[in-house]
């Protein structure tokens, strides 16, 4: 069986998986260590609230910088470590429930992915900060979209809170090998 065949988007995408952009797939079917480098645009959200969630989460910095990207996959679980300007915002990714569960920081999230506009769309479908469930409805806001334009695998991640506002916004780029 080949590594494609077990990666966990491929478990839960099942067929749809084979419609998204050749860069996303290579970036999502590759076992082992694989490092990326890429151009970033981070905006992060100024009040007291959005900062506060921003920390607990370890999201990025306000940036306009390289960024690296490592991540280490099995079928099991993913382990990402995104590099924005000296930043580290480190994150751990596995299956469960039909959903990939991301734990950033003090958070761990359920999202409910989809292949739409010729890309993979993350959407929050379960959130636990400190262990304790929150209302999806909270995270309406928190979405993500991989894509590619002109053979380059591409992200956008925005991140906006009600109360807080904007938590971060990053977008950029990095080359899938």
């Amino acid at each position: 069986m080949s590594v494609a065949a077990v990666s966990l988007y491929r478990q839960l995408l099942g067929a749809r998986y084979e419609a998204l952009p050749p860069s996303v797939r290579a970036l999502h079917e590759r076992a082992g260590l694989h490092r990326y480098r890429g151009q970033v645009e981070s905006e992060r959200g100024a009040g007291w609230l959005s900062r506060l969630c921003a920390w607990a989460t370890r999201l990025p910095p306000a940036t306009r910088d390289a960024i690296e990207v490592e991540i280490v996959a099995s079928p099991e679980s993913e382990r990402w470590l995104r590099r924005f300007a000296g930043h580290d915002m480190p994150s751990r990714l596995w299956a469960q429930d039909g959903l990939l569960c991301e734990r950033l920081g003090l958070v761990r999230f359920g999202f409910a992915l989809d292949v739409e506009d010729a890309g993979l769309r993350w959407r929050v479908a379960r959130v636990h900060a400190l262990g304790l469930p929150l209302p999806a409805r909270w995270f309406d806001g928190v979405s993500a979209l991989e894509s590619e334009r002109e053979g380059r695998y591409r992200f956008d991640v925005r991140a906006a809170l009600p109360l807080a506002g904007l938590l971060v916004h990053y977008r950029g780029w990095l080359d899938v090998d």
